[in-house]
């Protein structure tokens, strides 16, 4: 039977694994050695396969959505603040590789046990550190067969446990609707996203008061047209914008999951994350089958990851 938790959160480790040798170099830097297969070393001078705080934080959150079997937003911080003091959901027991955004708010936490109120929410918390993290807040709400609005309010309340702006909620909540048509839809990749993205700007067009945080993703509109972009038209950064975006163009102009992903890496700059958010999208839609074997074997703890991903709710549609 297929499961799509294993489809995708693999997907999500694999693109962060294979982005984390060349993280932070430019796009010219990394053209110079380009990232080809699965390889050690670089920014982390860490072995092949390993992975960073995207995964880490994916995986914190996947365990506490499969124990308690509902969105505790305490529990999932108490993850977090096991990933950030312990090493806890990491390869080698210790964390690294830590975003701003989420330094502040899971200390935040740490002092005021409110996870409601420890996420950053103004201009420069637009980070993609929420994004990166998201998928299995969207499985479960699908899985629980949850209404658009339902939905929504629970991937917001989890993108806000770090990253509260409107913006970066917008982000996650545009990534659950691409999820969900990959998973329901119909066609190719392009026609599958297209569809989620459609239907996501008329939600939040719909629902939110105003539209001038939405307006950052008007490139995602119309997928054919954005998909003729060349690729200097695309940014690779942390920004949470850049971010989707590179992810998106990387799937639509290419016909595998190995070639979106190398395209997604090899733009450079935070190349774990954009690898991470691809590879999130990649998954569900290729498969695991998909992802080339010998990436996945070279992940550090697969086989722990993969147990994760076993059979993680009581209650999941069929």
């Amino acid at each position: 039977m297929k499961n799509i938790w294993k489809d995708g959160v693999m997907g999500v480790v694999t693109g962060d694994a294979l982005g984390c040798p060349v993280q932070f170099e430019t796009r010219a830097e990394v053209a110079t050695h380009p990232v080809a297969g699965m390889r050690g070393y670089g920014t982390f001078n860490l072995p092949a396969g390993s992975w960073t705080d995207d995964s880490s934080l994916t995986l914190a959150l996947l365990e506490s959505l499969k124990r308690t079997d509902a969105v505790d937003l305490n529990d999932i911080m108490e993850n977090f603040v096991q990933w950030l003091d312990n090493g806890e959901f990491t390869p080698y027991g210790y964390s690294f590789d830590i975003g701003g955004g989420t330094m502040s708010a899971v200390c935040r936490y740490m002092r005021q046990k409110d996870p409601l109120k420890c996420g950053g929410n103004d201009e420069w918390n637009n980070g993609n550190g929420s994004l990166m993290r998201i998928l299995p807040a969207c499985l479960f709400a699908y899985a629980k067969k949850m209404n658009d609005d339902e939905a929504i309010q629970t991937v917001h309340q989890v993108s806000s446990l770090t990253h509260a702006h409107i913006r970066a909620n917008i982000a996650c909540g545009l990534y659950y609707f691409m999820v969900k048509a990959i998973l329901d839809g119909e066609g190719g990749l392009q026609d599958r996203l297209q569809a989620g993205l459609t239907y996501g700007f008329a939600y939040y067009e719909r629902t939110l008061s105003g539209h001038e945080n939405l307006r950052y993703y008007d490139r995602l509109r119309d997928l054919k047209q954005f998909a003729q972009l060349p690729v200097d038209k695309i940014r690779s950064s942390g920004y949470v914008v850049d971010t989707l975006e590179a992810a998106v163009w990387s799937l639509i102009t290419t016909d595998s999951f190995e070639a979106a992903l190398l395209k997604a890496v090899n733009l450079g700059e935070d190349t774990d994350t954009v690898g991470a958010v691809a590879g999130g999208l990649g998954g569900l839609f290729y498969g695991y089958q998909g992802i080339p074997a010998q990436w996945v074997n070279a992940l550090q703890k697969k086989e722990w990851i993969e147990s994760l991903c076993e059979n993680p709710l009581r209650d999941e549609r069929k």
